[in-house]
């Protein structure tokens, strides 16, 4: 997430139209991002269970099976989107001034997209296995090498001329490449390996079954969020370039105030997996307890400083009055439902790890397509562009509410009353 923060800082250093153009570009990586998410979260989920039920050898296959998917989606993926690239951003109601500097992210950006579902297949085999100090030194280096290569490719530093916003794509480009030379070489120092010979000992259509059950689902589950922001960027293209600007640095503050919370939602998975493949299911529950509490801490005070501070965020990304006035009456909403958020992407966490992924695809639909967009869709006539702020806010309070009570429907009640369901018929 900070590679977004990086990435609009030095972009907005060159001006309005090239801050609006990478915050229509925003939600949509992060989309994409998050179907890289989902493969992630589809490998660590069978693989996590895999291992809990003391099966190394599937395990293995898992985890090579994976990794070899990450990579064909993301070809897959990548070509789509190159040859979409433009309709979408035009149905996205970016103007024609922007168009061009779009483009100029968006084509390198979607032929080098392969890399980054590679990486994060390579980051679900590491979490599976609770490797988690080595899936966070993939993480870091990518970032740091996107840290590093920023300035020099977009602003241009030490004689070298900069590429403007393709600079940020190169620069993006760059540390997956790196970050992937760091994953196989950490891959080769654990338990599960990258081993392609493993797949042939394994029946492949059980097993890219077992992932798919849950990477597909998880796939949209954390692409459905940033869809719905793409649909409010929409919106407030019909407003201003200014308010799609703030939108889209308010966004960014966002998405790195909640990494905290992501990180959780991401580690929830292989230890209630785990757990829960060996039948130990009170200590899940435990798990996701404790986890719930902290991101309701955490995201009340993580929305505390930011809306104090606000204005001092905002002028990070802009010197423009109306960019900044954007930005400030964003973050004075939509930061209080940071906690809510937490609640809901870690229960879709637990939920993805014991193969429940279609419940919380369900959820997730259903907090954009029936909440976000239709309270932003008929609210903006009267409250203008605070529709949007708080068709969010709206969003992620109900969204955390409704997962609070699907977590406990399904790992207490429901799991208690499976559990005495075959007593009976023992």
């Amino acid at each position: 997430m900070s590679v977004g923060i990086i990435d609009a800082y030095f972009v907005g250093q060159l001006g309005a139209s090239e801050l609006a153009a990478i915050s229509f570009i925003f939600p949509v990586i992060t989309a994409l991002q998050s179907l890289g998410v989902g493969v992630m979260v589809g490998i660590n989920s069978v693989v996590s269970r895999a291992l809990g039920e003391g099966d190394d050898e599937r395990a293995l296959a898992r985890a090579n099976l994976g990794m070899a998917l990450g990579l064909v989606a993301g070809l897959a993926l990548g070509l789509s989107l190159f040859l979409l690239r433009q309709p979408l951003f035009e149905l996205m109601q970016a103007e024609d001034d922007v168009l061009p500097l779009i483009d100029d992210y968006m084509a390198p950006y979607a032929l080098g997209f392969p890399l980054m579902m590679t990486m994060m297949g390579m980051n679900g085999v590491l979490r599976g296995q609770g490797a988690a100090k080595a899936n966070t030194a993939v993480l870091i280096v990518y970032s740091i090498a996107n840290w590093i290569l920023d300035p020099l490719l977009i602003t241009g530093m030490f004689g070298i001329e900069g590429f403007g916003v393709a600079g940020a794509a190169y620069a993006t480009i760059g540390g997956w490449a790196i970050a992937i030379c760091v994953a196989f070489w950490l891959l080769g120092r654990y338990n599960l390996p990258f081993k392609p010979a493993a797949m042939t000992a394994c029946n492949w259509k059980t097993q890219l079954g077992a992932i798919g059950r849950v990477a597909g689902p998880a796939a949209f589950t954390n692409s459905i969020n940033p869809a719905g922001l793409a649909i409010l960027t929409s919106f407030l293209a019909a407003e201003s370039q200014a308010a799609v600007a703030g939108f889209g640095a308010g966004g960014r503050l966002q998405s790195f105030a909640v990494v905290p919370l992501l990180a959780l939602s991401g580690s929830i998975g292989a230890i209630v997996g785990q757990n829960w493949g060996a039948g130990q299911h009170d200590r899940a529950r435990l798990a996701l307890w404790q986890a719930g509490l902290f991101a309701i801490g955490y995201g009340l005070a993580a929305a505390l400083v930011l809306y104090s501070a606000r204005g001092w965020f905002a002028g990070l990304f802009s010197e423009d009055a109306q960019v900044l006035d954007a930005t400030v009456a964003y973050l004075a909403i939509s930061v209080w439902g940071y906690a809510g958020y937490g609640v809901l992407i870690v229960v879709n966490g637990a939920l993805n790890a014991i193969d429940r992924a279609s419940t919380a695809l369900a959820l997730s639909i259903t907090r954009v397509l029936l909440v976000m967009v239709p309270i932003a869709w008929f609210a903006r006539a009267i409250l203008g562009t605070q529709a949007v702020y708080i068709a969010e806010l709206a969003a992620n309070l109900l969204g955390g509410l409704a997962a609070a009570a699907i977590a406990w429907w399904v790992l207490w009640r429901g799991a208690d009353t499976d559990a005495e369901a075959s007593v009976q018929r023992a």
